[in-house]
């Protein structure tokens, strides 16, 4: 497939009269360990994510939750010999200190994780999105400063040289019977949030 016919069957950027294009995400995400879930893309676009299952009973997703656009996601595409990859980062704050929550860090500095990513904008198939999908994420920087007000600060980026082959996959789980919405997908993943 050409890239011009690509191009031209996209409506590319415009700005909607009933849902404009919204800026940042919601003040919680999900976290989940890297192979703890079996995750199908769409046979006909790998940049969609239609179902997660537990890889074995009891596996769970946990909800964090912040304040004030605590959550920070990025991605920066890198040009490379065999085509683009992404670079994808997530900034969030954890408002608190104690044993668990650094056991928490500890964990996430050897463990690999993927992370849902709910945005503000709503209005497509993008409104949930997986970071992490092929390598996994883990914390590469944990600060506890006079700025964090005696919290911490994380960031989860890709393990070192290990960048994405696609950006942030979307994540649209259609429910039982009908077709995949927003708020099927959520409905998906909270199902299997401890």
């Amino acid at each position: 497939m050409s890239v011009f016919s690509t191009l031209l069957n996209n409506s590319g950027f415009q700005l909607g009269l009933t849902d404009p294009v919204t800026n940042g995400q919601e003040d919680w995400l999900f976290l989940f360990n890297e192979n703890d879930f079996i995750l199908t893309y769409s046979s006909t676009n790998p940049l969609i994510l239609i179902g997660i299952t537990p890889a074995v009973a009891g596996n769970a997703i946990r909800q964090f939750f912040g304040t004030n656009n605590s959550f920070k996601p990025s991605v920066k595409s890198q040009a490379t010999e065999v085509g683009p990859r992404y670079k994808e980062e997530l900034d969030f704050n954890i408002a608190g200190n104690s044993s668990v929550i650094k056991q928490q860090m500890l964990s996430l500095g050897y463990g690999r994780v993927k992370a849902f990513v709910v945005n503000n904008f709503k209005s497509t198939d993008a409104a949930i999105e997986l970071y992490g999908a092929q390598n996994g994420l883990l914390a590469t920087e944990a600060e506890k400063s006079e700025t964090s007000l005696g919290g911490w600060k994380i960031k989860l980026t890709g393990p070192d040289k290990l960048l994405e082959p696609y950006p942030p996959r979307s994540v649209w789980i259609p429910p039982v019977s009908g077709t995949a919405t927003y708020a099927s997908s959520l409905a998906a993943i909270t199902a299997l949030v401890q």
